[in-house]
């Protein structure tokens, strides 16, 4: 798959580079911050995965490496779907969401990452913070109408296997809370 450079610092697949540059457009402090956003084959669990590249996570924060990992393919209902056919919309929510780990993760020191990624290998209450704090960021930067659209994509799919739903439903923020803290952040300004 073609990879595009589309900045000194982004590099992303072809046939996603319009929903990644709007994604990282609400995210102007990842401006200077290596991320490669790439297809693969299988991702467990997940349709799509944030993580910093193990060689750098040691080194300088500002010189540390990311990845967005996209799986090629998700199922609903054992009908298998390639990843880049789903909507605009919904990509680029996905993507906003991994961007809110990724600045998660630009804020924690090297061996804060390692035992970050060891609880959130082994207890569901760190996938669930973790998780939270994403969709936060997410919101936070601005992409409320697109990380709605990706929970409404998943919850209200006829097709979408109730594991994958309650999944969603444990992990992540739910759209009303989305709303609420749309709501506060409205009310500061």
């Amino acid at each position: 798959m073609e990879q595009v450079k589309i900045s000194g610092y982004h590099q992303v697949p072809r046939s996603i580079e319009q929903e990644a540059r709007k994604a990282l457009s609400y995210y102007p402090t990842l401006s200077e911050t290596h991320i490669t956003f790439k297809f693969k084959e299988n991702i467990r669990k997940s349709t799509m995965q944030a993580q910093p590249d193990f060689k750098t996570i040691l080194g300088s924060r500002k010189k540390r490496k990311y990845y967005v990992l996209i799986s090629n393919r998700f199922k609903i209902s054992g009908q298998e779907f390639r990843t880049r056919d789903i909507p605009s919309e919904i990509m680029i929510g996905w993507l906003g969401h991994e961007l809110g780990h990724i600045l998660d993760y630009t804020h924690r020191s090297g061996l804060n990452l390692l035992w970050f990624g060891f609880r959130y290998l082994f207890f569901s209450n760190s996938i669930k913070a973790a998780e939270r704090t994403a969709d936060a960021f997410a919101v936070a930067n601005g992409m409320e109408h697109y990380i709605l659209k990706t929970k409404e994509f998943i919850l209200n799919h006829a097709a979408i296997s109730p594991q994958y739903k309650n999944r969603i439903k444990k992990f992540y923020l739910s759209p009303e809370e989305i709303m609420e803290m749309v709501a506060a952040r409205n009310n500061e300004s």
